[in-house]
């Protein structure tokens, strides 16, 4: 005979089950991207780009205290929880206008920022005459990227992401959690539906020994059980890798079933640990994986390139 658990049987249980979520922490989870981008450009061979991404993440915490973007409403909550989908997915539902406000007052911090580079500068000028100009050009290109498409405005292209990360990342840092469907589809972020840039194996408190994929839109993250490839499933061939001589707390894995990779990251190992951050500034790791014929399974938003022609 089936049992019905009482209110305080579910509460208890609730309490020592494994975290599905973690949505970012409003107050700090650009500004200590920023820090650790910092930390990581020091001996870095591409420490002028990761300090430049430093200068627009401490942007973007200064754009996210303002953001109050319009979260969906019931109707869009329903049939989110009535087919399993994330409600904060870009696909079918129109961002407010509210977001080329957040890239015109990223952009104006970031120019005004100590040691800016003229072209970062003379990008970032170009991006708020558009958003005054040609909106409906800078919509296009978000869509394009929010679609993983390549560009043709690589330049153009971390700046107007930064402003999507803002947009998205105060809409998971507001909703509830209780409103999400109760199954989501596998290897996407179950607010937003994009994909992961990096997993990392937490430490502490309920998430200790966990590994978590990183949302590179929204900076939620979620729980997925260990060796397992986060992009076909697969148990069978993952495998890891990294640089020998290098930091302990980041290998590549791979998986020989759909032969692409993501990285993980481990908080034991290093306590700081971002992934946007120490994603980006590992690419060392990405030549490695390439060389031997692995693609990666997803890119990190604040590193695009112009499409090849």
């Amino acid at each position: 005979m089936q049992r019905i658990l009482s209110r305080g049987e579910i509460e208890s249980l609730e309490h020592t089950a494994i975290a599905r979520l973690r949505q970012p922490e409003r107050g700090s989870v650009f500004a200590a991207r920023a820090a650790r981008l910092r930390q990581l450009a020091t001996d870095s061979p591409v420490s002028a780009y990761l300090l430049l991404m430093a200068q627009v993440a401490d942007a973007q915490q200064a754009a996210l205290a303002d953001c109050a973007a319009p979260l969906p409403d019931g109707e869009r909550i329903a049939l989110a929880q009535a087919h399993g989908m994330p409600p904060l997915a870009p696909a079918g539902w129109r961002r407010d206008a509210l977001w080329l406000d957040v890239l015109a007052g990223l952009t104006r911090k970031v120019e005004s920022a100590r040691g800016i580079s003229a072209e970062a500068a003379r990008v970032c000028a170009a991006l708020r005459a558009r958003a005054q100009e040609a909106p409906a050009e800078l919509d296009a290109l978000a869509d394009a990227l929010l679609e993983g498409r390549a560009v043709a405005d690589g330049a153009a292209a971390p700046f107007v992401m930064a402003a999507l990360q803002v947009y998205w990342t105060d809409l998971a840092s507001r909703f509830d959690e209780k409103q999400l469907p109760v199954a989501s589809p596998v290897g996407v972020c179950p607010l937003c539906g994009s994909l992961p840039v990096a997993s990392v194996v937490r430490v502490g408190g309920r998430f200790d020994g966990y590994r978590y994929l990183c949302c590179g839109l929204c900076a939620s993250e979620w729980h997925m059980v260990r060796v397992k490839c986060s992009h076909c499933e697969d148990t069978e061939t993952v495998a890891y890798h990294s640089i020998e001589g290098g930091a302990e707390g980041i290998k590549a894995e791979s998986c020989d079933r759909c032969h692409s990779y993501r990285k993980i990251f481990y908080q034991e190992k290093d306590l700081d640990v971002e992934p946007v951050a120490d994603d980006l500034a590992s690419l060392a790791l990405d030549i490695l994986m390439g060389e031997a014929g692995y693609a990666r399974a997803s890119g990190n938003p604040l590193l695009w390139q112009d499409a090849q022609e």
